[in-house]
Protein backbone atom coordinates (compact mmCIF):
# COMPACT_ATOMS: atom_id res chain seq x y z
CA UNK A 1 0.00 0.00 0.00
CA UNK A 2 1.40 3.36 -1.07
CA UNK A 3 -0.56 5.59 1.31
CA UNK A 4 1.66 7.61 3.64
CA UNK A 5 0.31 7.80 7.21
CA UNK A 6 1.42 9.51 10.39
CA UNK A 7 0.41 7.62 13.53
CA UNK A 8 -0.70 9.91 16.38
CA UNK A 9 -1.18 9.17 20.08
CA UNK A 10 -2.99 11.37 22.64
CA UNK A 11 -1.84 12.29 26.13
CA UNK A 12 -3.45 13.19 29.44
CA UNK A 13 -6.82 14.85 29.11
CA UNK A 14 -8.08 12.27 26.61
CA UNK A 15 -9.13 9.79 29.31
CA UNK A 16 -12.79 8.86 29.78
CA UNK A 17 -14.64 6.14 31.67
CA UNK A 18 -15.48 3.36 29.23
CA UNK A 19 -12.50 3.85 26.93
CA UNK A 20 -11.29 0.54 25.53
CA UNK A 21 -14.40 -1.35 26.65
CA UNK A 22 -15.60 -2.10 23.13
CA UNK A 23 -12.18 -3.50 22.29
CA UNK A 24 -12.26 -5.63 25.45
CA UNK A 25 -15.72 -7.00 24.68
CA UNK A 26 -14.90 -7.87 21.08
CA UNK A 27 -11.23 -8.81 20.92
CA UNK A 28 -9.23 -11.55 22.60
CA UNK A 29 -6.07 -9.55 21.93
CA UNK A 30 -7.50 -6.61 23.90
CA UNK A 31 -8.48 -8.90 26.78
CA UNK A 32 -5.02 -10.45 26.87
CA UNK A 33 -3.28 -7.05 26.84
CA UNK A 34 -5.50 -5.66 29.63
CA UNK A 35 -4.95 -8.76 31.75
CA UNK A 36 -1.18 -8.73 31.14
CA UNK A 37 -0.96 -5.03 32.04
CA UNK A 38 -2.87 -5.69 35.25
CA UNK A 39 -0.61 -8.57 36.22
CA UNK A 40 2.49 -6.47 35.60
CA UNK A 41 1.39 -3.34 37.49
CA UNK A 42 -1.14 -4.61 40.03
CA UNK A 43 -3.71 -2.18 38.60
CA UNK A 44 -7.27 -3.48 38.08
CA UNK A 45 -7.64 -2.03 34.59
CA UNK A 46 -11.19 -3.30 34.08
CA UNK A 47 -12.34 -1.29 37.09
CA UNK A 48 -10.12 1.67 36.21
CA UNK A 49 -11.30 1.85 32.59
CA UNK A 50 -14.88 0.67 32.68
CA UNK A 51 -16.42 1.95 35.94
CA UNK A 52 -16.86 5.37 37.54
CA UNK A 53 -13.88 5.97 39.84
CA UNK A 54 -11.58 8.72 41.10
CA UNK A 55 -8.32 6.99 40.16
CA UNK A 56 -8.63 7.62 36.43
CA UNK A 57 -7.88 11.32 37.06
CA UNK A 58 -4.72 10.56 39.10
CA UNK A 59 -1.67 10.79 36.86
CA UNK A 60 -0.11 7.49 38.00
CA UNK A 61 -3.27 5.74 36.75
CA UNK A 62 -4.24 8.09 33.93
CA UNK A 63 -1.00 7.54 32.07
CA UNK A 64 -0.99 3.71 31.92
CA UNK A 65 -4.72 3.68 31.16
CA UNK A 66 -4.36 5.97 28.14
CA UNK A 67 -1.25 4.22 26.85
CA UNK A 68 -2.84 0.78 27.19
CA UNK A 69 -5.94 1.75 25.20
CA UNK A 70 -3.79 3.42 22.53
CA UNK A 71 -1.55 0.35 22.29
CA UNK A 72 -4.58 -1.93 21.91
CA UNK A 73 -6.07 0.29 19.20
CA UNK A 74 -2.79 0.29 17.31
CA UNK A 75 -2.28 -3.48 17.68
CA UNK A 76 -5.74 -4.25 16.30
CA UNK A 77 -5.21 -1.82 13.42
CA UNK A 78 -1.78 -3.28 12.63
CA UNK A 79 -3.20 -6.79 12.54
CA UNK A 80 -5.75 -5.74 9.91
CA UNK A 81 -3.66 -3.26 7.93
CA UNK A 82 0.08 -3.88 8.46
CA UNK A 83 1.48 -0.59 7.16
CA UNK A 84 4.45 1.29 8.55
CA UNK A 85 3.93 4.97 9.29
CA UNK A 86 6.11 7.69 7.82
CA UNK A 87 6.54 8.68 11.45
CA UNK A 88 4.81 8.34 14.82
CA UNK A 89 4.03 11.33 17.04
CA UNK A 90 2.53 11.51 20.50
CA UNK A 91 1.37 14.42 22.61
CA UNK A 92 3.33 14.31 25.89
CA UNK A 93 2.51 10.86 27.35
CA UNK A 94 1.56 9.89 23.79
CA UNK A 95 5.23 9.90 22.78
CA UNK A 96 5.61 6.71 24.84
CA UNK A 97 2.62 5.18 23.02
CA UNK A 98 4.32 6.16 19.74
CA UNK A 99 7.43 4.26 20.82
CA UNK A 100 5.37 1.10 21.30
CA UNK A 101 3.93 1.49 17.80
CA UNK A 102 7.38 1.51 16.19
CA UNK A 103 8.78 -1.38 18.22
CA UNK A 104 11.06 0.61 20.53
CA UNK A 105 9.01 -0.33 23.61
CA UNK A 106 7.05 -3.45 24.42
CA UNK A 107 3.46 -2.42 25.17
CA UNK A 108 3.33 -3.98 28.65
CA UNK A 109 6.78 -2.63 29.51
CA UNK A 110 5.47 0.78 28.42
CA UNK A 111 2.40 0.52 30.67
CA UNK A 112 4.69 -0.19 33.64
CA UNK A 113 7.04 2.62 32.56
CA UNK A 114 4.38 5.34 32.40
CA UNK A 115 2.82 4.13 35.66
CA UNK A 116 6.25 4.92 37.17
CA UNK A 117 6.41 8.19 35.19
CA UNK A 118 3.08 9.25 36.71
CA UNK A 119 4.26 8.39 40.22
CA UNK A 120 7.49 10.34 39.73
CA UNK A 121 5.60 13.36 38.42
CA UNK A 122 3.20 13.28 41.37
CA UNK A 123 6.10 12.96 43.83
CA UNK A 124 7.91 15.91 42.23
CA UNK A 125 4.82 18.06 42.77
CA UNK A 126 4.14 16.93 46.35
CA UNK A 127 3.92 19.78 48.84
CA UNK A 128 3.36 22.33 46.09
CA UNK A 129 -0.03 23.57 44.98
CA UNK A 130 0.57 23.20 41.26
CA UNK A 131 -1.68 23.42 38.25
CA UNK A 132 -2.07 24.07 34.54
CA UNK A 133 -3.96 26.75 32.65
CA UNK A 134 -5.05 26.98 29.03
CA UNK A 135 -4.83 30.25 27.09
CA UNK A 136 -6.91 30.64 23.94
CA UNK A 137 -6.65 33.36 21.32
CA UNK A 138 -3.18 34.81 21.97
CA UNK A 139 -0.08 34.31 19.84
CA UNK A 140 2.91 32.45 21.22
CA UNK A 141 5.09 35.54 21.63
CA UNK A 142 2.51 37.38 23.75
CA UNK A 143 2.04 34.44 26.10
CA UNK A 144 5.79 33.85 26.35
CA UNK A 145 6.43 37.52 27.16
CA UNK A 146 3.73 37.64 29.85
CA UNK A 147 5.07 34.46 31.47
CA UNK A 148 8.67 35.75 31.30
CA UNK A 149 7.60 38.97 33.02
CA UNK A 150 5.89 36.93 35.75
CA UNK A 151 9.03 34.82 36.28
CA UNK A 152 11.13 37.97 36.57
CA UNK A 153 8.77 38.99 39.37
CA UNK A 154 9.46 35.70 41.15
CA UNK A 155 6.42 33.77 39.92
CA UNK A 156 6.61 30.21 38.64
CA UNK A 157 4.73 29.94 35.32
CA UNK A 158 5.92 28.42 32.04
CA UNK A 159 4.31 27.89 28.60
CA UNK A 160 4.45 24.09 28.23
CA UNK A 161 2.07 22.78 25.54
CA UNK A 162 2.01 24.41 22.11
CA UNK A 163 -1.15 22.62 21.02
CA UNK A 164 -2.55 24.63 18.11
CA UNK A 165 -2.57 28.15 16.72
CA UNK A 166 -3.72 30.37 19.59
CA UNK A 167 -3.85 27.53 22.13
CA UNK A 168 -1.10 27.25 24.72
CA UNK A 169 -1.15 25.47 28.07
CA UNK A 170 0.82 27.05 30.92
CA UNK A 171 2.08 25.14 33.97
CA UNK A 172 3.27 26.30 37.37
CA UNK A 173 2.21 27.16 40.89
CA UNK A 174 -1.56 27.44 41.04
CA UNK A 175 -1.67 30.77 42.90
CA UNK A 176 0.68 32.25 40.28
CA UNK A 177 -1.50 30.87 37.49
CA UNK A 178 -4.54 32.46 39.14
CA UNK A 179 -2.74 35.83 39.05
CA UNK A 180 -1.81 35.18 35.42
CA UNK A 181 -5.40 34.51 34.32
CA UNK A 182 -6.71 38.11 34.37
CA UNK A 183 -3.48 39.41 32.78
CA UNK A 184 -3.97 37.08 29.83
CA UNK A 185 -7.55 38.31 29.49
CA UNK A 186 -6.43 41.94 29.66
CA UNK A 187 -4.16 41.13 26.71
CA UNK A 188 -7.20 39.96 24.73
CA UNK A 189 -7.09 36.23 25.40
CA UNK A 190 -10.40 34.80 24.28
CA UNK A 191 -10.26 32.46 27.25
CA UNK A 192 -7.89 31.72 30.14
CA UNK A 193 -8.96 28.85 32.35
CA UNK A 194 -7.40 26.61 35.00
CA UNK A 195 -7.47 22.92 34.07
CA UNK A 196 -8.29 20.00 36.33
CA UNK A 197 -4.69 18.82 36.67
CA UNK A 198 -2.85 17.61 39.77
CA UNK A 199 0.64 17.99 38.27
CA UNK A 200 2.56 20.73 36.47
CA UNK A 201 3.83 18.95 33.37
CA UNK A 202 6.78 19.87 31.14
CA UNK A 203 8.31 22.52 33.36
CA UNK A 204 11.30 22.78 35.75
CA UNK A 205 9.15 21.74 38.73
CA UNK A 206 9.55 18.12 37.51
CA UNK A 207 13.36 18.13 37.48
CA UNK A 208 13.58 15.55 40.29
CA UNK A 209 11.72 13.00 38.14
CA UNK A 210 14.20 12.99 35.25
CA UNK A 211 16.98 10.80 36.69
CA UNK A 212 14.82 7.88 37.91
CA UNK A 213 12.86 7.96 34.65
CA UNK A 214 16.11 7.81 32.68
CA UNK A 215 17.20 4.78 34.69
CA UNK A 216 14.00 2.88 33.89
CA UNK A 217 14.19 3.90 30.22
CA UNK A 218 17.66 2.38 30.00
CA UNK A 219 16.19 -0.95 31.13
CA UNK A 220 13.20 -1.15 28.79
CA UNK A 221 13.96 0.77 25.58
CA UNK A 222 14.98 -1.26 22.53
CA UNK A 223 17.09 -0.11 19.60
CA UNK A 224 14.54 -1.48 17.13
CA UNK A 225 12.67 1.42 15.53
CA UNK A 226 10.56 0.38 12.53
CA UNK A 227 9.84 4.07 11.84
CA UNK A 228 11.03 7.36 13.36
CA UNK A 229 9.30 9.10 16.25
CA UNK A 230 8.96 12.89 16.40
CA UNK A 231 10.32 14.32 19.65
CA UNK A 232 8.08 16.63 21.68
CA UNK A 233 11.25 18.43 22.81
CA UNK A 234 12.81 19.22 19.41
CA UNK A 235 10.05 18.68 16.81
CA UNK A 236 12.65 16.52 15.02
CA UNK A 237 12.58 12.82 14.18
CA UNK A 238 14.68 10.28 16.05
CA UNK A 239 15.11 6.56 15.55
CA UNK A 240 17.57 5.15 18.08
CA UNK A 241 17.65 4.15 21.73
CA UNK A 242 20.51 6.58 22.38
CA UNK A 243 18.46 9.52 21.11
CA UNK A 244 15.39 8.40 23.06
CA UNK A 245 17.43 8.14 26.26
CA UNK A 246 18.57 11.72 25.79
CA UNK A 247 15.21 13.19 24.79
CA UNK A 248 12.58 11.47 26.96
CA UNK A 249 13.88 12.64 30.38
CA UNK A 250 14.15 16.16 28.92
CA UNK A 251 10.53 15.88 27.80
CA UNK A 252 9.43 16.01 31.45
CA UNK A 253 10.83 19.53 31.87
CA UNK A 254 10.53 20.90 28.31
CA UNK A 255 7.57 22.30 26.35
CA UNK A 256 5.60 19.99 24.05
CA UNK A 257 6.10 21.28 20.50
CA UNK A 258 3.03 19.58 19.08
CA UNK A 259 1.79 22.15 16.57
CA UNK A 260 5.35 22.74 15.37
CA UNK A 261 5.74 19.01 14.73
CA UNK A 262 2.54 18.79 12.69
CA UNK A 263 3.51 21.83 10.63
CA UNK A 264 7.04 20.56 10.01
CA UNK A 265 6.08 17.16 8.60
CA UNK A 266 2.57 17.68 7.18
CA UNK A 267 3.88 17.64 3.61
CA UNK A 268 5.27 14.13 4.09
CA UNK A 269 1.95 12.38 4.74
CA UNK A 270 -1.38 11.68 3.07
CA UNK A 271 -3.35 11.17 6.29
CA UNK A 272 -3.22 10.94 10.08
CA UNK A 273 -4.36 7.98 12.19
CA UNK A 274 -4.99 8.69 15.88
CA UNK A 275 -5.04 5.71 18.23
CA UNK A 276 -6.98 6.19 21.47
CA UNK A 277 -10.11 7.68 22.93
CA UNK A 278 -11.66 11.06 22.30
CA UNK A 279 -10.16 12.35 19.07
CA UNK A 280 -8.39 15.15 20.96
CA UNK A 281 -5.60 15.45 18.40
CA UNK A 282 -8.08 15.55 15.54
CA UNK A 283 -9.49 18.67 17.18
CA UNK A 284 -6.02 20.23 17.49
CA UNK A 285 -5.17 19.39 13.89
CA UNK A 286 -8.33 20.92 12.44
CA UNK A 287 -6.71 24.29 11.81
CA UNK A 288 -3.24 22.93 11.10
CA UNK A 289 -3.82 20.55 8.20
CA UNK A 290 -6.35 19.66 5.52
CA UNK A 291 -5.24 16.02 5.41
CA UNK A 292 -7.75 13.28 6.36
CA UNK A 293 -7.63 12.33 10.04
CA UNK A 294 -8.97 9.01 11.32
CA UNK A 295 -9.52 8.13 14.98
CA UNK A 296 -9.34 4.49 16.09
CA UNK A 297 -11.17 4.32 19.41
CA UNK A 298 -13.48 1.28 19.11
CA UNK A 299 -14.23 -1.59 16.74
CA UNK A 300 -16.46 0.45 14.42
CA UNK A 301 -13.99 3.32 14.04
CA UNK A 302 -11.26 0.72 13.48
CA UNK A 303 -13.23 -0.78 10.59
CA UNK A 304 -14.03 2.67 9.19
CA UNK A 305 -10.39 3.80 9.31
CA UNK A 306 -9.16 0.67 7.56
CA UNK A 307 -11.78 1.04 4.83
CA UNK A 308 -11.05 4.73 4.20
CA UNK A 309 -7.26 4.35 4.29
CA UNK A 310 -7.46 1.42 1.88
CA UNK A 311 -9.27 3.71 -0.56
CA UNK A 312 -6.44 6.26 -0.31
CA UNK A 313 -3.84 3.59 -1.13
Amino acid sequence: MSVKCAFLFPGQGSQAVGMGEDFYNNSEIAKEMIEAAGERTGIDFKTLLFTENDDLEKTEFTQPAILLVSAIAHKLFENELPIKPVYALGHSLGEFSALTAVGALDAIDAVELVNLRGKLMAQACEGQDVGMLVSLGLDDETVEKICADFREAGKKVWPVNYNAQGQIVIAGIKSDLQELEPVLKENKARRAMLLNMSVASHCPLLESATAPLAQKLQEVLKDEFTAPVVSNVTAQKYSSKAEALELLPKQLVSPVLYKQSIAKFDDEVDCYVEFGDGGVLKGLNRKATKKPHFVVSDMQSLANAIEEISKLG
